[in-house]
């Protein structure tokens, strides 16, 4: 059955049976970050991530950074600074009104393509990967770059249980061919909180793009796959932040809100601080994906010794100098889904 707006066709060739295929490119995208301790734990592991991973592009979801609700001017930047790539957005990217002019000038950030026309931003981007894996992101503006990769990410919003917004479904496909015209290799945040809504949208893309990646409910699922016709999904990548928590948020801020039925504000956490996201790699040429991953990793701040210690010496190295841990050194990393 072909469905409204679909081509339906062949995509790309099968990489597994090219023997001449390309190094694949691997994609990470880290789950929402939440507020500040969410922003610590970031910045002080993609550097590392990059380097152990062999990372080309990475994309966080930034919309809660700033306190729990939306991003300011510098936190963009400092997001930025640290070797993610491209920073997406959900129903709370306008909670700070200075963030405004940000989305008009910095091309790396993104709000969801369907909202209306009028409102200020860009919902996707093309941006040219001229490192190596591993090697920091060396990504030139969107749309420029001559002999590098080029990926595409769209940023979207779903519609059930949200603020009412334009169908994600019918606004993607006249994107999608815009962006085929650089690059087979395209990923969609789909920030939205029900997960037939999620599935629904990886099934009506399966072949279209590269992966589709739910974000917004800060809860890691476990139906990670590659579909039939080579696209990742998966319904939530989860968030950054502190673990022992209510969605990032303090537990007893969150419990006493649920008893009382009072609209209390709630206050990040830093306990058992974590970053949580996707490793996607796919061919670089078609843009099918080979093999999607979890990822989850503890983060330990660096003591007030090493503090002074990073001051005084290679100030490049930054988060690298930090601990990194699995959340259970003791559990096996999972297995990667693959096609």
């Amino acid at each position: 059955m072909t469905m409204p707006g679909r081509s339906d066709g062949e995509w790309g060739h099968d990489a597994a049976s090219c023997p001449h295929s390309p190094r694949p490119r691997r994609i990470l995208l880290l789950g929402d970050i939440c507020a500040k301790p969410g922003r610590e734990a970031v910045i002080g592991s993609v550097p590392q991530l990059r380097q152990e991973l062999g990372l080309d592009f990475v994309i966080a979801n930034g919309e809660n950074a700033a306190g729990g609700y939306g991003l300011t001017p510098d936190i963009v930047s400092e997001i930025l600074a640290c070797g993610v790539d491209c920073i997406t957005t959900g129903d709370h990217f306008f909670d700070k009104k200075e963030i405004a002019k940000s989305l008009e000038s910095e091309m790396r950030l993104l709000r969801p393509l369907n909202y209306p026309e009028g409102v200020p931003g860009r919902g996707s981007g093309v941006y040219t990967v001229s490192g190596v894996g591993g090697q920091g992101s060396g990504i030139t503006d969107q749309g420029s770059g001559e002999g590098g990769w080029k990926i595409g990410v769209i940023n979207l919003l779903g519609r059930v249980y949200l603020k009412p917004s334009d169908c994600p479904f019918q606004r993607v496909m006249p994107e999608l061919q815009r962006i085929r015209q650089e690059t087979n290799a395209i990923i969609i945040d789909f920030h939205a909180e029900a997960t037939a809504e999620k599935i629904s949208m990886g099934w009506y893309l399966d072949g279209e793009v590269s992966a589709v990646l739910g974000t917004h409910t800060h809860v890691p699922t476990a139906d990670e796959r590659i579909l039939p016709r080579g696209t990742a999904y998966i319904s939530d990548v989860g968030m950054c932040g502190g673990w022992d928590s209510v969605l990032g948020m303090r537990r007893d801020q969150a419990i006493r809100r649920m008893m009382l039925n009072i609209p209390l504000r709630l206050e990040p956490t830093r306990d058992n601080l974590r970053v949580c996201g996707v490793l996607v790699e796919l061919d670089s040429e078609s843009g099918r994906a080979r093999t999607i991953q979890r990822i989850a990793r503890g983060y330990v701040p660096p003591s007030p010794e090493e503090k002074a210690q990073a001051s005084q010496g290679a100030s490049e190295a930054g988060g690298q100098n930090h601990e990194l841990r699995s959340p259970d050194p003791e559990t096996p990393e999972r297995p990667t889904a693959s096609k």
